[in-house]
């Protein structure tokens, strides 16, 4: 057997040249394999982060799913399709339900029963079989009505029906004819007309306005509509005349108001006493313009000074300047934490008293950092540390934290980044401006650095007064509504009632079952039962009263 002969060396090179084609090949094919597998990994962590990871329940509509996926189609094989679970017997058409979230079971139905015309001429030629049910939600607006207070008068059985008659007049001379008055009175004494002392009569109940037109009703409607809706009275009184055809003059609104605010000014002092009897009070002001007789031709300026704190009730007292001496009446008796902004005037009064510790809110801190970043980059790093403080905050609320954890917490995490801030500032603060955006926030950062701190040393104070804030906020609507007050002496009823409908919304309560409630209650109500009828007093006695869990 001869061997074989040994290829040519052009076989080789060719061959060697195959095969380094074959390797480029594949390593072309690999890197493009790995290119799409690293593309299929973005897209299906894009995909994950969009259906999983977005903190709103979203619906990922067939077209995004389609652009997200685009180029896969050929290339990834769809799974095999699973095996079916038996179908679920039909529900019939008339025991289906529509899912709409947030809408009670239990409102009023009318039943509207519709039948074919050939039925209805010959119904005894057919028999039902099923039912088909629309549904659809309606509402009827408010109406106007009269109540009438009937009462009886009740007299007894046995009581005399009449009076005994008098004498006939007589003359001692024949007359043609008796005087034709006494005789009418005689006849008219032969009525039956009982004793006074006898007759008996319900009493009339106790009314807000004595005497007056409005139900409690109304009045509910009146306080709802420009306190909490925020209508001016030529609104009301536009509404009511055009869509209602009831007249009512935007003076007796205006009246019927301020009786309303005085009803209720003995349990608006009763909430300024609970609230000044606490150790901790968050304060905030704000304007609101009014018309001064002695000022003709322009507003004024007052202001809603505002007090609340965490969970009670919200209480605004009526000023007519920014002074001290509205809030150093107000905190006569006060005695604990006062969280407050940079407000000078809260600084001088703290300075007065011992027996108060002032905390300044990191909020309105937060505030300048942010108006300066677009006109210095290095505002965003302040802005970083700071939301590291409210970040170790949202984890406490989270958690439900007392004051005792939540001032170890703070004590270990927030004292570093307080540190680090403050570092920043003295570092940051001789290269700026004094009078830029940034120059600015760094000052009011460092002048108020021991008020803003020494909520870390307190776990029952919050980092801000950002709960003041949105109380006063409604204020914000009905000021764009009815512009100004009347009167500079007609600002505190507008104080008492913004108090009542504020305090309901920090209880999380319906304010029309409130007013309902205590308004009807009030005429009748002894001076030691106002404690009982405060809102927060209100919304403990009446938990299927609150609409939302309360703050």
């Amino acid at each position: 057997m001869s061997n074989a002969a040994p290829p040519a060396p052009a076989d080789l090179a060719q061959r060697l040249v195959a095969l380094e084609a074959a390797a480029a090949a594949l390593q072309t094919d690999n890197q493009a394999l790995r290119t799409e597998n690293q593309l299929l990994r973005q897209k299906l962590d894009a995909l994950l982060r969009r259906y999983f990871g977005s903190p709103k329940t979203e619906t990922l509509d067939r077209h995004q799913l389609e652009l997200l996926l685009a180029g896969l189609v050929g290339r990834v094989e769809a799974p095999a399709p699973a095996r079916t679970p038996p179908a679920a017997p039909a529900v019939p058409a008339s025991a289906r339900k529509p899912a709409r979230s947030g809408l009670p079971d239990n409102l009023p139905v009318e039943r509207i029963v519709l039948v074919p015309d050939e039925v209805r001429a010959q119904p005894e030629h057919f028999r039902q079989i099923d039912e088909l049910i629309t549904q659809e939600l309606d509402w009827e607006p408010a109406r106007f009505f009269w109540r009438q207070y009937v009462r009886p008068k009740f007299v007894r059985r046995d009581a005399p029906t009449q009076r005994p008659p008098p004498p006939m007049p007589t003359s001692p001379t024949p007359a043609p004819a008796l005087p034709q008055v006494p005789v009418l009175a005689w006849a008219l004494a032969l009525a039956p007309i009982a004793d006074e002392k006898e007759v008996l009569i319900a009493a009339l109940p106790n009314r807000l306005i004595e005497k007056g037109l409005p139900g409690v009703g109304l009045l509910v409607h009146l306080i709802l509509s420009r306190f909490e809706d925020h209508l001016p009275f030529y609104r009301l009184e536009k509404i009511f005349r055009e869509r209602h055809g009831v007249p009512l003059s935007r003076q007796s609104m205006v009246e019927w108001t301020e009786q309303l605010a005085t009803w209720f000014q003995p349990v608006y002092r009763q909430m300024i006493v609970d609230l000044v009897a606490s150790r901790y009070l968050q304060v905030d002001e704000t304007p609101i313009r009014y018309l001064d007789r002695e000022e003709p031709g322009r507003s004024c300026v007052g202001y809603f000074w505002t007090y609340s704190r965490p969970g009670g009730d919200v209480i605004f007292d009526w000023q007519t300047s920014r002074g001290r001496d509205g809030p150093a009446a107000f905190l006569q008796r006060f005695q604990g934490k006062l969280q407050t902004d940079g407000y000078a005037v809260y600084r001088a009064l703290a300075q007065e008293r011992t027996d108060w510790v002032l905390l300044a809110c990191w909020a309105h801190a937060r505030r300048k950092f942010f108006e300066a970043k677009d006109h210095d980059r290095r505002a965003a790093w302040f802005l970083k540390q700071i939301g590291l403080l409210y970040a170790l905050e949202r984890h406490l609320r989270q958690k439900r934290a007392g004051p005792a954890l939540r001032q170890a917490q703070r004590a270990a995490e927030a004292q570093m980044i307080l540190a680090r801030i403050r570092r920043g500032l003295h570092c940051v603060g001789p290269q700026v401006l004094a009078q830029s955006q940034l120059g600015k926030a760094i000052h009011y950062t460092l002048d108020l650095w021991q008020e803003l701190t020494r909520y870390a040393d307190h776990g029952e104070v919050e980092i801000d007064t950002n709960l003041v804030e949105n109380a006063i906020r409604p204020t914000a609507v009905g000021k764009k509504n009815f512009l100004f007050v009347g009167h500079p002496d007609a600002g505190w009823r507008s104080a008492v009632l913004y108090s009542i409908m504020g305090s309901c919304r920090r209880h999380r309560i319906n304010p029309a079952h409130y007013l309902k409630d205590v308004l009807t209650r009030l005429p009748d109500m002894k001076q030691s039962e106002i404690p009982t009828v405060t809102p927060g007093a209100w919304a403990k006695a009446h938990p299927q009263a609150r609409v939302l869990p309360p703050k």
